[in-house]
Parts: structure tokens; C-alpha cells; sequence
């Protein structure tokens, strides 16, 4: 039987949905990385199933989604944050973790419909101090995101997530399983991933527990992030959520045209 190349990202939300996959190493090549390698990866051919960012899909028209199963959040989510120095309505330049695509669109997107200010971006590596010491801001997401001790900076934290459902009324989806139709991503395998999610959601204070490696604060935020920040479902809200960001992503000019999101 020929494995599933899986690749995951590396960051404390995706450990829920691939809870348990290590005792299915007969179906699963698992690796982990950040989401725009997972992405890079995907498109490059190097796996066959990617925990994507989700503006990723517009990107490739042969990409499948793996069925009811995403990272989203409704409302906060604590690990995509825009951390800023001055007050919001005078940054005039932010600097750009490009881990995920996804959030370098929703950020600027905000900025347009949401903040109401017109910044220069800069793509840098993820640093928060050194980022905030040339741009007023900074877009920081991941676990660099949720544990940041940006009020040693003087920096005050604006929640993406929390803005996105501020400014929409509607979820929000950060990324999910997505790969081209070849054949090996069988209703077995997609039943497989809904098992690990399951495993996952109801592991959340072990999963915080091997995370945090003896750190109480650190396990308590943790445990408390992947039970109430994150959500693992992919149902109508939030595929509204999806189409309502797709639809600004393309009307602003980062993606080419409006896709479907198809399944497999």
C-alpha cells in the first residue's frame, strides 16, 4: 500500500487534527513545517495531502478539500495578531510574518475594510522586537503569536480573528487539508483524519501538557487555546466565512478569480 505524504504544520493548533496519525505510519508520511512551506510543498508535489492556509487554494484549481475538517475560529484566536506600538490609526507601516499567506491577505484586507489606514508592508523574518524596531507594527502568527510578551515591548495586541468577525459577522478559516485529485486520498483516509480530529479534541489538556514540557502558565494558556480559540470543524458558517474572504481576496486583487471550494 502506497503511504499518504501528509504534511502538517508545525504549530500547537494542527496537533488535535493529527492526534494518533503516528499509529497509522502504514498510511501516513508525516511531517511537520510552517504553513507556506506546507503550502510550497503541496504545490511542488513533494506530498499529497498539505494543511494548507486557505488562501493557498485559490491558487491551484485541481485542489480537493478533505471534508469537515479545518483550523477556524469564530471570534478570537489568539495566535494571529497584529501587535502595534502606536495607536491603530497611526501605523503607517507593518512588518510581515510571512509563515502564512493567509494572514499576510486577511491583514492588509483589514487594513482596507476594517482599520481604515493605508500602510507600507514589509516582509521580515519573525521577530517581534526587531520587527516592531523598524515598522510600527508587526503581523505575528503561531505559537510566536499566542506566548509574545509584547507588553515588554510596549506593544498592545489586536486579534485578527476577533477583527475579521467583527467586521464580517462570520468565522473564520486559517487553513485545512487540501491536495490534488490522484487517486490516493480515499474516503478511508479522509474517515482516518475525522478519527485523529476526534482523538485530538478530546486529548486537548494531554496534547497542552507534552507541548508546554513542565511550564504550568505555558500549559494552561495552551489548553485553554485549543478548547476555546480554535475550532476544528469546517460546517456552513464557516465555509460562508471562506467564500466572504475569497471573495474579498480576489475583488482586492491577491488571487486571480473565485473558485468553489470542492471536495473529495
Amino acid at each position: 500500500m502506497t503511504r499518504v505524504r501528509l504534511g502538517a504544520v508545525g504549530y500547537l493548533n494542527a496537533r488535535p487534527l493529527v492526534h494518533g496519525l503516528d499509529d497509522h505510519a502504514s498510511t501516513f508520511d508525516l511531517r511537520f513545517d510552517p504553513p507556506a512551506v506546507c503550502a510550497d510543498l503541496l504545490h511542488a508535489g513533494r506530498i499529497d495531502l498539505g494543511m494548507i492556509p486557505s488562501f493557498e487554494y485559490l491558487q491551484r484549481p485541481e485542489y480537493r478539500v478533505v471534508p469537515e475538517l479545518a483550523i477556524g475560529s469564530d471570534g478570537p484566536v489568539s495566535s494571529v495578531a497584529l501587535f502595534t506600538t502606536r495607536p491603530l490609526h497611526l501605523v503607517r507601516s507593518i512588518a510581515l510574518d510571512t509563515s502564512s499567506r493567509t494572514s499576510v491577505v486577511l491583514v492588509q484586507l483589514l487594513c482596507r475594510h476594517h482599520f481604515g489606514i493605508q500602510p507600507t508592508f514589509d516582509a521580515q523574518a519573525p521577530d517581534l522586537a526587531a520587527m516592531l524596531a523598524h515598522c510600527d507594527a508587526a503581523l505575528l502568527i503561531g505559537d510566536l503569536a499566542l506566548f509574545a510578551e509584547h507588553e515588554r515591548l510596549g506593544a498592545a495586541k489586536i486579534d485578527l480573528g476577533e477583527a475579521w468577525t467583527t467586521m464580517t459577522r462570520l468565522p473564520f478559516v486559517w487553513a485545512f487539508w487540501a491536495g490534488p485529485e490522484t487517486g490516493l486520498i480515499s474516503p478511508q483516509v479522509c474517515g482516518r483524519l475525522r478519527e485523529a480530529r476526534a482523538l485530538g479534541v478530546a486529548a486537548v489538556d494531554e496534547i497542552a501538557r507534552d507541548f508546554s514540557q513542565g511550564n504550568g502558565t505555558r500549559c494552561a494558556v495552551a489548553a485553554t487555546y485549543l478548547r476555546t480559540h480554535i475550532k476544528y470543524g469546517l460546517g456552513p458558517e464557516y465555509l460562508e466565512g471562506l467564500r466572504r474572504f475569497h471573495t474579498l481576496a480576489v475583488e482586492g486583487g491577491f488571487a486571480p478569480e473565485l473558485r468553489p471550494v470542492r471536495f473529495f
